[in-house]
C-alpha cells in the first residue's frame, strides 16, 4: 500500500516508514492563518481547528491524486490560546515562557481520504505539564536547539532535549509527536490496506 502523506512534516513520514507503510510525501499548500482565524472567530474549539487544518491538506491533495491521501495536523492550545509554530528565537522564549510551570494540550488531528472522499478521521489528545525551569536553563535551552525547535509548535521535540522541560506528560506518544499512529494502523489495518 501507498499512502499520500498531504504533510511536509519529516517525522511524520519518518513514523510511517519505519511502521511498514510506503508514503509518497506530497505537501499541500493551504493558507492555514486564514482557517484558524475563521473558525476561531466563531469560537470554534481546538479539536475542531486541528481536524479542519488536517482535512484542508488531505482534500486538497485527494483532489488530484487518486487512492488513499492523509492530512495531517497538529495545534497546541492553553487556556484558549493556540499557539503557532515560532519564526524567531525570541518567540520561542515568548512560548516557552507563556508554558513554563503550565499543563497544556496538544491536538494531533488525522484525516483520511480516498479517491476525493474522507473515509476517516481522529483526533488526538495528550496533556503535558512543564517544570518551572529558569530562565538561565531557557535561553540555554533556545541557543542549544534553535531553529530545530521552530519546527514544533511548542518550541520543544520531546524526542530530544525538549523532554528536560516537563514535569508530567499525559497521553500518546505519536500523538505527542504529530500524528494519532495507533489509531491511523488500526483502521489501515481493518481496510485491509496492511498485514494485521
Amino acid at each position: 500500500m501507498a499512502l499520500v502523506l498531504a504533510s511536509a512534516s519529516t517525522i511524520r513520514a519518518e513514523m510511517l516508514r519505519r511502521a511498514g507503510v510506503m508514503v509518497d510525501v506530497q505537501p499541500a499548500r493551504i493558507d492555514e492563518a486564514a482557517i484558524r482565524d475563521a473558525l476561531l472567530a466563531e469560537d470554534a474549539p481546538p479539536r475542531d481547528v486541528a481536524d479542519a487544518l488536517a482535512e484542508g491538506k488531505a482534500r486538497k491533495i485527494s483532489a488530484r491524486q487518486p487512492g488513499l491521501v492523509l492530512g495531517c495536523d497538529q495545534v497546541l492550545a492553553l487556556k484558549g490560546r493556540l499557539f503557532e509554530k515560532p519564526t524567531t528565537p525570541e518567540q520561542a522564549r515568548d512560548h516557552l515562557t507563556a508554558l513554563r510551570g503550565q499543563t497544556h494540550q496538544l491536538l494531533s488531528a488525522a484525516v483520511l481520504y480516498d479517491d476525493g472522499k474522507p473515509v476517516w478521521r481522529h483526533v488526538g489528545v495528550a496533556r503535558l505539564t512543564m517544570r518551572n525551569f529558569s530562565d538561565s536553563y531557557l535561553d540555554d535551552y533556545i541557543a542549544r536547539n534553535w531553529p530545530g525547535i521552530g519546527e514544533s509548535v511548542g518550541a520543544y521535540k520531546l524526542e530530544e532535549e525538549g523532554v528536560r522541560l516537563f514535569a508530567q506528560v499525559t497521553g500518546d506518544y505519536f500523538t505527542i509527536l504529530g500524528l494519532p499512529m495507533l489509531e491511523l494502523l488500526n483502521y489501515l489495518s481493518l481496510r485491509g490496506e496492511i498485514a494485521g
